[in-house]
């Protein structure tokens, strides 16, 4: 399984270059928009070297339309033939283990051998939006569960419960049983899984089980190193994987001018403020964000937001994604560019990509 988990290299890249989707919907723009936008970029990344394109789940926030990872990546893999394709992440407490196992057996089946599991412990969203996905107020118990539902979702997949198991005859489909039954024939493939973090306890979990890990730099860098280090000090060999292998997500926008880099991520950065401030809406023209009056506060979250943008030309750009491949030592650099244009975020792929000399261009 370590061949569909470590990523390629081309170009001048120091490591595979990945893309993390938001699904970004920008004012004046609706979902279908955006779905169309996640379509053509899944295709450039495809086309561009990139090694894999992953959606993220959010829910009650107007400017994200990633709120069904499965049917998204249901849609993607009918648009693409070779570039890998998952997510990052899927809430593990959000959903019953065997309803992920069959969407996510149902998308091997899809696209065999193309499909990443990445799972995270958080809501992804707000208490109360968390609250009625899960049916309960007790969310600190969902996340307090995670290592117990994360094996009992690996055992949906790999269909092997116990017997005297009282999930010993619940089988996930499409997956291993039908491969045991009569006359049956399974796929040799498997959705690798992997542990998402913005802190140390999925770091810490997914070395002590030989997990794959990504590691949301893109809004905790703070957390990065740490993290990093201590997957890497808890990493145990396993099935999987026989060293560590991590990927963090970075921010970066490239444009054709430095002027203009900086006003898409103002504009990305106005739609954080006003989410982070329980006003999330569609994200904002550029023309809107240099209209807008930040407060003190708000003017100094920007600073700080937007100093973990990697923004620019595309050589400022590469030079920044390599930086942070060496201060950082990831093995994959997966790269999510925000911005109110569907158009401006293509554009950042093609110019990155242009930027390492990948294939394609």
């Amino acid at each position: 399984m370590a061949d569909e988990i470590r990523g390629t290299t081309h170009g001048t890249a120091p490591v595979p270059l990945s893309v993390l989707d938001l699904v970004t919907v920008g004012a004046g723009h609706t979902a279908t928009d955006a779905l169309k936008t996640g379509v053509a970029l899944s295709a450039l990344a495809e086309t561009r070297g990139y090694h894999r394109y992953w959606v993220a789940e959010h829910h009650s926030m107007p400017g994200v339309a990633s709120s069904s990872p499965a049917v998204i990546l249901a849609h993607i893999a009918a648009h693409t033939h070779r570039i890998r394709l998952g997510s990052g992440g899927v809430m593990l407490p959000n959903h019953a283990p065997l309803v992920i196992a069959e969407q996510f057996g149902t998308l091997e089946a899809m696209a065999p051998g193309r499909i990443d599991l990445g799972l995270g412990r958080a809501p992804g969203t707000d208490g109360a939006t968390a609250a009625a996905l899960r049916r309960t107020d007790r969310l600190n118990e969902g996340a307090d569960d995670f290592p117990q539902q994360l094996v009992e979702l690996t055992r949906f997949l790999d269909d092997d419960f116990p017997d005297g198991h009282p999930y010993r005859r619940v089988h996930a489909v499409p997956g291993p049983v039908q491969g045991t039954s009569p006359g049956g024939v399974q796929s040799p493939h498997r959705p690798p899984i992997w542990l998402l973090g913005s802190s140390g306890f999925s770091a810490r979990l997914a070395g002590m089980l030989g997990l794959p890990f990504a590691f949301a730099h893109h809004f905790s860098a703070q957390n990065t190193l740490p993290a990093l280090d201590l997957y890497r000090e808890s990493f145990r060999p396993s099935a999987v994987l026989d060293a560590p292998y991590a990927l963090i997500g970075v921010a970066a926008l490239a444009a054709d001018e430095e002027r203009e880099a900086r006003r898409q991520v103002l504009a990305a950065a106005l739609n954080m403020v006003r989410l982070r401030t329980g006003r999330p809406g569609l994200v904002p023209t550029p023309e809107e964000a240099e209209a807008y009056e930040f407060s003190p506060a708000e003017r100094e979250f920007v600073t700080s937001w937007n100093a973990n943008v990697v923004h620019g030309t595309p050589d400022e750009v590469r030079a920044g994604l390599d930086d942070l491949h060496k201060r950082t030592g990831a093995d994959e650099l997966m790269i999510t560019s925000n911005a109110h244009s569907g158009d401006i975020r293509l554009r950042s792929y093609e110019l990155i990509a242009d930027a390492y000399g990948l294939p394609g261009n």
